[in-house]
């Protein structure tokens, strides 16, 4: 065998002299290798965008998700491997049906965001196993507001105010940074993840999709994607912002 990771890399259970587990850190540049998610806690909620790359132009226009409801006050944005990310959103379903069924009422969102976590890190114990191949990002709401995590293939779990994860995310969360957490309304921050997406969309990539969800004052109070003609309203305008950029980088 040849390479950085000769013979440290064969399972999880194997450390590397400097003390890494290589296996945590492939399924981390699967995460990279994704289309861009980006969320941000407002106001009035949480508003979650990512960037579905088309590798193909006959699959059907809006199938394949990356955004999924967990439940009715849950929901999650994921990038990286996509069944990975449906296993994942499997797993937070039955996590949030169970705790219904025992406790007859919704799960708490550090609860949810606590046992999404052991899970992960669950798949990083075994050598019969390998890390999940995707990051995703949980928005919820309870009794105490609505709140954002992201969770990692490590089973690293961050409650964030505002975040991005997969391809170009640095340069995202540059962009996100300047949004005033907790002043922006839900309405006008799916319009700002639209136009960040679609600022920081790689033109090497040229076929993509954006999908748009929340949970906020405006759906109730309930995991939804947001509203056709919102989002078509939103993507609408980031389009126009980079046109007009363009324009403004020929002069």
């Amino acid at each position: 065998m040849s390479g950085i990771g000769t013979g440290y890399d064969l399972s999880t259970t194997t450390y590397s002299p400097d003390g890494k587990v290589f296996q945590v850190e492939y399924a981390c540049k699967a995460v990279e290798n994704g289309g861009l998610a980006i969320g941000c806690k407002c106001k009035d909620g949480v508003v979650v965008a990512v960037e579905k790359l088309v590798q193909s132009k006959m699959l059907v226009p809006g199938t394949n998700k990356r955004i999924h409801a967990v439940s009715k006050h849950a929901g999650m944005a994921g990038t990286g491997l996509v069944p990975d990310v449906r296993t994942v959103v499997d797993r937070a379903r039955e996590e949030a049906a169970n705790y219904l069924s025992f406790y007859g009422d919704a799960i708490p969102a550090n609860v949810l965001a606590d046992r999404m976590a052991h899970y992960y890190h669950l798949f990083t114990l075994y050598w019969s196993v390998r890390p999940f191949g995707a990051s995703v990002i949980l928005a919820t709401k309870d009794s105490n507001g609505y709140h954002m995590y992201v969770l990692e293939p490590s089973g690293e779990c961050h409650k964030m105010n505002g975040c991005a994860i997969g391809k170009n995310k640095a340069a995202a969360k540059t962009e996100i940074e300047k949004l005033k957490f907790g002043e922006v309304l839900a309405k006008d921050c799916v319009k700002e993840l639209a136009r960040v997406i679609y600022k920081i969309h790689d033109e090497k990539d040229k076929d993509f999709e954006c999908e748009l969800g929340w949970i906020c004052e405006d759906s109730k109070g309930e995991f939804r994607r947001v509203p056709k003609e919102v989002a078509d309203e939103a993507i609408a305008l980031a389009k126009a912002a980079l046109e007009e950029d363009d324009d403004m980088d020929d002069a």
